[in-house]
């Protein structure tokens, strides 16, 4: 089929949808009750009709069913963007993304591949725009350089975006090709478009924040618990402790073309002071705080939901807004801290070649592999003493290659504003932090009137905030440093 025939197909059926659709046939009488015209279900009913119009159409017209084949998908989409109907490009986009699901994973791979080869800048536009540039530069000339300079995926994506449900399944697909990625470096400039495009429609702007409590409909509540990444919920009595107290809140950024689905949470706990270990703040038998003794808003849990919106930042804004909406609530609230993992370290000291450890430090790190050691107080005391000062080091002095901080949660609360608060020993005693982290936390603080000013300080000059007791723990790790270095 050609892109000609796509066109065709859909365009001169156009009028038979449009009558069929139009509401100006059958005026409504004057005390007669209409939709809401700015009703995402109002609208989405409306596509989906035009959609599913369009595609009975292209239906008819084919001799057969379209079976879901790369190359045929990719001409779909060259008649999607040469296509200037919207009731013809909300029906083909539909049958676009509706074919793409029928791939399996190496056509995915394909049309993925295809999309960045084929869909790109046109070059003969392009230079032509950059010679009317040069030759009389203006705001139009401007103009027409900026859009000949955008590939043509995007323009493709935007066109799918209207699809009902489009802008759900294009997060999907971004997620199929963030797993395609690996190996594939000619797919880093497609993902680069779709994570602009998506960058722009997720933008704060557009987000809501919402209240997960025990009334939240359940199938936002079941991928509250599918989706919790750092402490997992192991069933509903579980997840009702953690939302259900009067001591816990949870919070969520909701999306309108999502709207059954979170993209971010944050689990927050209620207490007197701050915490220094996980394990009380969820045990099934504690006692809830009484609300007027809250003085500190713990977030102990933030985790994504969205594979598709990798490298997408909700959480910063997720974080200080849950802050504000809990300062209101609760104007007796004092700190803001986080009880965080630190999942990198563990591995760190297995592969750091640049720490001067001696024969008997390597010796007694060697213990961490034993499964019971935390409980051994003849280690415990050891190698407390040798991994809090080094714990100081990986979070004040270790870096990158490039330069940058080794831990992923560390970079994402400094890069917020956050202050490196408390590094907590035996913080977390489950496997995964034993595993990950030899049971350390930290506590990031969030002061909001600092947040502005240790943010700054990360991100132009790379410094992290800390609290006087971290600084310390590193001096005294450079004691121990220079004193082997010495012997």
């Amino acid at each position: 089929m050609t892109t000609l025939y796509y066109r065709r197909v859909f365009c001169t059926r156009l009028i038979v949808i449009r009558g069929a659709l139009n509401p100006c046939r059958i005026p409504p009488a004057p005390d007669s009750t209409w939709p809401d015209m700015s009703s995402n279900a109002f609208f989405s009913d409306l596509l989906a009709s035009i959609s599913e119009r369009g595609r009975t159409l292209l239906r008819r017209a084919g001799s057969s069913e379209p079976k879901p084949d790369g190359a045929e998908l990719i001409e779909l989409c060259e008649a999607l963007l040469s296509g200037r109907g919207e009731a013809s490009g909300t029906a083909m986009a539909r049958e676009v993304l509706d074919r793409y699901r029928q791939l399996d994973e190496g056509e995915r791979l394909e049309f993925c591949e295809a999309l960045a080869r084929k869909f790109g800048r046109d070059p003969e536009k392009l230079a032509e725009a950059i010679e009317h540039w040069r030759t009389r530069p203006n705001d139009t000339d401007a103009g027409d350089l900026h859009f000949a300079s955008e590939p043509r995926r995007q323009e493709l994506i935007r066109r799918l975006n209207r699809a009902p449900g489009g802008t759900s399944e294009l997060v999907a697909m971004r997620a199929d090709l963030l797993r395609a990625m690996n190996g594939h470096k000619d797919l880093a400039a497609l993902d680069r478009d779709v994570a602009h495009l998506l960058a722009s429609w997720f933008n704060r702007g557009f987000l809501v924040l919402r209240r997960i409590d025990w009334s939240t409909p359940a199938n936002i509540l079941e991928q509250i618990i599918r989706y919790e990444a750092v402490h997992e919920i192991r069933d509903w009595n579980d997840l009702r402790r953690r939302i259900d107290p009067v001591d816990r809140r949870c919070y969520a950024f909701f999306h309108p073309a999502l709207v059954d689905e979170p993209l971010i949470f944050v689990e927050v706990a209620l207490t007197e002071t701050i915490p220094t270990a996980i394990a009380p703040l969820l045990a099934e038998d504690r006692e809830p705080v009484a609300i007027e003794r809250a003085r500190t808003a713990v977030f102990y849990s933030i985790s994504n939901t969205q594979r598709g919106l990798g490298g997408i930042s909700f959480g910063s804004f997720l974080i200080k807004q849950v802050a504000e909406e809990l300062r209101r609530e609760l104007p007796k609230l004092e700190n803001f801290v986080t009880l965080s993992p630190v999942p990198g370290f563990a591995q760190w000291l297995k592969q750091a070649d640049d720490l001067p450890l001696s024969d008997e430090d390597r010796a007694l790190l060697e213990n961490l592999e034993k499964p019971d050691w935390y409980g051994n107080a003849e280690l415990e005391a050891p190698l407390r003493a040798l991994l809090e000062p080094l714990a100081a080091y990986y979070f004040l002095k270790a870096r990158t290659p490039k330069g940058r901080l080794i831990d992923s949660v560390a970079r994402f609360h400094l890069g917020n504003g956050a202050r490196l608060e408390r590094i907590d020993w035996m913080g977390d005693l489950s496997p995964k932090g034993l595993r990950e982290s030899c049971g350390i936390m930290v506590n990031y603080l969030y002061r909001l009137e600092d947040i502005e000013k240790n943010h700054e300080a990360y991100a132009n000059d790379g410094e992290v905030v800390a609290s006087g007791a971290v600084k310390r723990l590193l001096k005294n790790e450079g004691r121990r440093l220079l004193d082997l270095r010495l012997s």
